[in-house]
């Protein structure tokens, strides 16, 4: 034991001399890249009037800052690791020619710059701002207007896209890309973006743990965000307004829906949220107001969908028949059409303790709950189904008469197609 403690006591000296030359060497290390870093200036009246004479000079860890005026330079490229800034928002003009700038290292910064007027090309999707097979690249505070894809990411990893707007005036899908276009890519935060005049404003394949969080998505051609084999992702506190088709997510698992908005995407083939082939995910606390069909799901199962608001929409939700395992429970559904349908007789799906405004019940026990089951689905909903044209019977008083008779003997929809618990009172959202 006596030559233990000092043999410790050594041991925890080599330690503290250890870490603090340590943090001697890390002080050295920052003051050093902090001296040896350099800022190159570009503008009218600065050292440098080209950007790209500027980039060239510059090594990793170096600033390029560009002052206000118009940049035509063609197809710029960052393949340094630098930071690239703009004063007085300088314009960088592709001239609908080339992509106006690419980047091909890890640890970018680009900001403060309006971006413009790319090439049109679908072979090899020319871009305001394309990331090529990078990672740690921030593109912060940018205007990008009239490119064919705005920002585009593929093969990257740990990027971050906030705070841009990003605009086009495409009027056919085939004719533009996306705002935002993300390609089998890892660990994105895309946060705080304004998109609108594009294909899709936010497209992800194969795009996995990344996160969509307070965006504006709207009036672009087909969708507002367009999710394809991307599992483990979040979107958060988004606002998809008056797109084509409202918003898709398709064979995909593991997704997480929160605090979203989803309204006036109307059409033959629109929705506030299309579910396509998309498994283990949740639906939580969104607003699906003013669609043709709030939620649309289609091969869908194990989704839960809680405490969510349909309102003013066509359809609250259409369940097809491939549907099973999911629970719709403590929902609002409020001046829709229709609040359920189904294009089948097999119910494999689970309503309960959801808010109906329709519902017609009572509750003499004053628990808030219906002592009676509801049942959302109409006669005329599945008549409508099978036969879109009867549509034009609607508020007839024939329609009328067979919904009653309908909800008080059931003949032709699921007895299994009901909420055995439905709440009296609108579900606190």
């Amino acid at each position: 034991m006596d030559g233990t403690f000092p043999l410790i006591e050594s041991m925890r000296y080599l330690i503290s001399i250890s870490f603090r030359f340590g943090l001697i060497l890390l002080h050295s290390f920052v003051f050093v890249q902090l001296t040896i870093a350099a800022t190159y200036s570009v503008g009218t009246g600065y050292p440098f009037t080209s950007i790209k004479a500027a980039i060239d000079i510059a090594t990793a860890g170096d600033t390029v800052m560009v002052y206000g005026g118009v940049y035509a330079e063609g197809n710029i490229i960052i393949a340094k690791s630098i930071s690239l800034i703009g004063r007085d928002w300088p314009v960088l003009d592709g001239q609908h020619k080339y992509e106006v700038l690419s980047v091909k290292a890890d640890h970018v910064l680009i900001t403060g710059f309006k971006i413009q007027f790319s090439g049109h090309a679908s072979l090899d999707d020319p871009c305001g701002i394309k990331v090529y097979d990078s990672q740690y690249v921030d593109i912060i505070g940018n205007e990008l207007n009239d490119n064919f894809f705005g920002i585009y990411l593929q093969y990257s990893k740990d990027c971050i896209i906030r705070d841009n707007k990003i605009h086009s005036s495409g009027t056919e899908e085939q004719q533009i890309g996306n705002g935002i276009h993300c390609w089998k890519s890892d660990s994105l935060q895309i946060i705080g973006n304004t998109i609108s005049g594009h294909r899709d404003g936010i497209y992800f394949e194969f795009v996995k743990n990344s996160v969509i969080w307070r965006n504006i998505s709207h009036d672009n051609i087909r969708y507002g965000l367009h999710f394809m084999f991307s599992n483990d992702d979040a979107y958060i506190t988004n606002y998809f307004h008056h797109n084509g088709a409202g918003v898709a997510v398709m064979f995909t698992n593991g997704v997480k829906m929160f605090n979203n908005t989803f309204k006036d995407n109307w059409g033959d083939a629109a929705y506030g949220l299309l579910l396509k082939e998309i498994s283990d995910s949740y639906i939580f606390n969104n607003k699906f107001i003013g669609n043709t069909s709030g939620i649309f799901m289609e091969g869908t199962n194990r989704i839960q969908v809680e405490k969510n608001i349909f309102k003013d929409n066509g359809w609250g939700m259409k369940i097809q028949a491939s549907c099973m395992d999911n629970e719709i429970s403590r929902n609002n559904f409020v001046r829709n059409t229709f609040d359920v349908s189904t294009n089948g007789t097999l119910v494999l799906n689970t309503f309960d303790h959801n808010y109906w405004d329709e519902y017609e019940g009572y509750d003499l026990n004053k628990d808030s709950i219906g002592d009676i089951p509801y049942r959302p689905l109409s006669l005329f909903s599945v008549i409508v189904e099978k036969n879109p044209p009867t549509m034009l019977l609607y508020r007839s008083f024939i329609v009328t008469l067979l919904d009653r008779s309908e909800k008080m003997i059931p003949t032709l929809t699921p007895d299994n197609f009901i909420d055995e618990v439905p709440s009296m009172q609108a579900i606190p959202l």
